[in-house]
């Protein structure tokens, strides 16, 4: 499965993946917000393993893609639609960037491309969640026109801790505007049939 925007390519992860995803998702400042890591090599092997399986599955209810930047032909990060329920038509949107890619517009430009993505599949709803002192995962998700519909407390435990999250979401009624603005007009290939 492919995806194209005008600067990147957002494909199926592969084994081959290993030491580029490990080479970012091994590292502390990268994981700081997340719910999981720093990986250990184990974990970054089962996720890629994961991920694979789950682009097998039918019905397929998590796309973890490889965001390959185009011209240097670098993977930079990976970005997921997950939780795919065809009886409630929402999904979850997360994403991953190596620090050497970020501030240029990268995650943006995947993340537009995903939402627009999951609505052709015929889901209604997409969610996303970040932490509330990574200002950039949120500036990101406003950027590409999700709205703020709460503040989750003690909403995931992180490394022994609770930590609170905000919530963001964006609607199938709003693609079009997502079509009409963005970072991005990429063109999305689904592969997989859509849901009702």
């Amino acid at each position: 499965m492919d995806i194209h925007t005008p600067r990147l390519l957002l494909r199926d992860c592969r084994i081959e993946d290993y030491a580029s995803v490990h080479a970012f998702t091994s590292d502390p400042e990268v994981t700081r917000h997340t719910a999981w890591g720093p990986n250990t090599p184990e974990d970054t092997t089962a996720f890629l393993s994961a991920a694979i399986a789950d682009a097998r599955r039918r019905p397929r209810i998590r796309f973890s893609l490889a965001m390959v930047e185009i011209d240097a032909d670098v993977l930079i990060g990976l970005i997921e639609l997950r939780n795919i329920c065809e009886r409630t038509r929402r999904a979850d949107l997360g994403y991953v960037l190596s620090p050497a890619w970020r501030g240029r517009g990268y995650a943006s430009e995947a993340a537009t491309a995903l939402l627009r993505f999951g609505f052709d599949l015929g889901l209604r709803k997409i969610v996303a969640t970040c932490d509330p002192c990574n200002t950039a995962a949120a500036d990101v998700l406003e950027r590409i026109g999700m709205t703020r519909e709460g503040y989750l407390r003690d909403h995931v435990q992180v490394r022994g801790q609770w930590r609170d999250r905000l919530l963001y979401a964006a609607l199938s009624t709003d693609a079009r505007q997502l079509a009409e603005s963005g970072p991005t007009a990429g063109r999305t290939r689904p592969r997989s049939p859509g849901y009702p």
